[in-house]
């Protein structure tokens, strides 16, 4: 079901505010964040490209962008600069990110020219409590930034690898020990995408090019997959049990816009698990 027909270029980043009940996402080349009420559509134009957020309060975000992780008022649309973020790479870009149980905020970078005969230019890193960190690189495509319910552990991938990893925390939320291969997608040819998991620890994960987002258990059991009508799912995200989905034209000739007029809108999917209630970014 579609939840938003707004097409975006690179529709990503897709958070379910849980004190506004309200779903709120990015169109990242499109310089735009998203949302929908029973009112309706909302827009927030961006001076730069814009990723991912996490919530603060009622009415603020952690918003990511090009240069910076900035503090965002979705009422008054202020917009405070929180911590450089790569600023001097003006060739790189954020990409996905998500708040941790602990509080912390984990935010990709990629080279906004990447591929498979590009060098990796990007990494992912950690802002908790007012404190920028690198945790890993290097990074071609950041994606998969997601939590266990407990909060021991961490996942991410680079997509261009085709394997998601999974870390160990410490009671802070810092990783600890090496990351290790949790899902090796390299023989179905997938490519993981945005990601987030459920309240029993199955990682929903969107796979580029695939149409779909794929329910993995935590032994990297595959369980099932929910399709929706766009080749190029970026990021899923749970509000209660119904789950959406964002998705990108990026990537799809004339042809292929036509086979699926309803690339890159954003997608809902009622009863099909429970998801982690999003956690609050302690600043």
């Amino acid at each position: 079901m579609i939840f938003d027909d707004r097409p975006c270029q690179l529709g990503e980043g897709p958070l379910w505010h849980p004190l506004r009940q309200q779903l709120i996402w990015f169109d990242i080349t499109g310089k735009r964040m998203l949302s929908r009420t029973d009112a309706g559509p909302l827009e927030w134009p961006m001076d730069e490209m814009t990723s991912a957020a996490g919530w603060i309060s009622r009415d603020e975000l952690l918003i990511a962008s090009e240069t910076g992780l900035y503090r965002f008022n979705l009422t008054t649309s202020a917009k405070t600069l929180l911590t450089p973020l790569e600023a001097d790479l003006l060739d790189n870009r954020s990409n996905d990110g998500r708040a941790d149980p602990q509080g912390g905020f984990w935010i990709g970078t990629l080279g906004k020219q990447h591929g498979d005969d590009l060098p990796a230019k990007g990494a992912i890193y950690r802002f908790y409590k007012g404190e920028l960190r690198k945790l890993f690189s290097p990074i071609a495509i950041s994606n998969s930034i997601s939590f266990a319910p407990d909060g021991k552990t961490a996942c991410f991938s680079d997509t261009l690898t085709g394997r998601v990893m999974r870390v160990g925390l410490d009671s802070a939320g810092w990783p600890k020990g090496e990351p290790e291969t949790y899902l090796d997608l390299t023989a179905q040819s997938l490519n993981p995408d945005g990601a987030v998991i459920d309240t029993t620890g199955v990682m929903w994960l969107a796979e580029w090019g695939a149409a779909r987002v794929a329910a993995y258990a935590p032994d990297g059991t595959f369980l099932r997959a929910v399709g929706f009508d766009a080749p190029h799912t970026t990021c899923p995200a749970f509000g209660g049990d119904t789950l959406y989905c964002t998705s990108a034209l990026q990537g799809m000739d004339a042809a292929a816009k036509t086979a699926h007029p309803h690339a890159g809108k954003t997608f809902m999917a009622r009863g099909i698990a429970t998801g982690q209630t999003e956690h609050q970014v302690i600043l």
